[in-house]
């Protein structure tokens, strides 16, 4: 018998998951493609500059100026790990911000979401919404992942209502995780599994269906409010 009769973990699919790539993501309201600084960055900086808050809880930021900026974005968009991504309103092509994957296992079938870069013309939009549901019907249904993380600040109050809403769930507070610009960050660790993938999808696609908002673009129910019933259906 294996293991001596200990208890251990149940048998899980070993076929490692893929690593992500330059695609587009075309949703409704905007479109998701590789970072790319020559198409990207002057868009980027347009939307960013001026809103040193953006980056309150970012390793990296604010920039004195839009060459700082753009040898940032230089660097940041050849690395595999982060691999970002620039959200463009679908409309206009304009690029408003960023979202990153990071810490890529694809052996354990593990990713995270982070380093998110909302510009104020993104942020408590459709927009912002869509692009994470974009990202993580890419992270499950065509990586192929089973775990997706989000960390942040455990003082980023705005990042962990967030990660809430969006459907992740919170696990714990990792103390004196990190040092950031010679900040001590305790760290809030938030995932959502395979297994409740198909719950939060349905509720993200409820939730951007145009008949969810009112003529004057108020939404009818709130996302966190259609992941609650989608939680409640599983259970029974």
């Amino acid at each position: 018998m294996p293991h001596s009769e200990q208890p251990v973990g149940p048998v899980t699919d070993t076929t490692p998951a893929q690593r992500p790539g330059p695609v587009k993501l075309l949703g409704r309201y905007c479109r998701i493609e590789k970072l790319d600084p020559a198409a990207h960055g002057d868009a980027l900086w347009h939307a960013l500059k001026g809103d040193d808050r953006v980056w309150a809880y970012m390793a990296y930021g604010p920039f004195a100026d839009g060459k700082v900026f753009a040898n940032w974005l230089d660097e940041r968009a050849v690395l595999l790990d982060p691999y970002s991504y620039a959200v463009c309103d679908y409309a206009s092509g304009a690029a408003l911000g960023i979202v990153t994957l990071l810490e890529i296992r694809p052996a354990m079938r593990v990713i995270e979401m982070g380093s998110i870069v909302y510009s104020p013309a993104l942020q408590r939009t459709r927009l912002a919404t869509e692009a994470q549901y974009l990202m993580a019907r890419y992270v499950f249904d065509d990586l192929g992942y089973r775990r997706y993380e989000w960390k942040c600040n455990a003082l980023n109050t705005a990042s962990m209502r967030a990660a809430r809403r969006l459907g992740f769930t919170f696990e714990g507070i990792f103390r004196q995780h990190m040092i950031v610009k010679g900040r001590n960050r305790d760290t809030a660790w938030f995932a959502m599994l395979d297994s409740e993938w198909p719950g939060r999808k349905l509720a993200f696609e409820r939730w951007l269906a145009p008949e969810n908002f009112d003529a004057e673009g108020r939404q009818r129910t709130s996302l966190s409010a259609l992941n609650a019933a989608e939680a409640e259906a599983m259970r029974r």
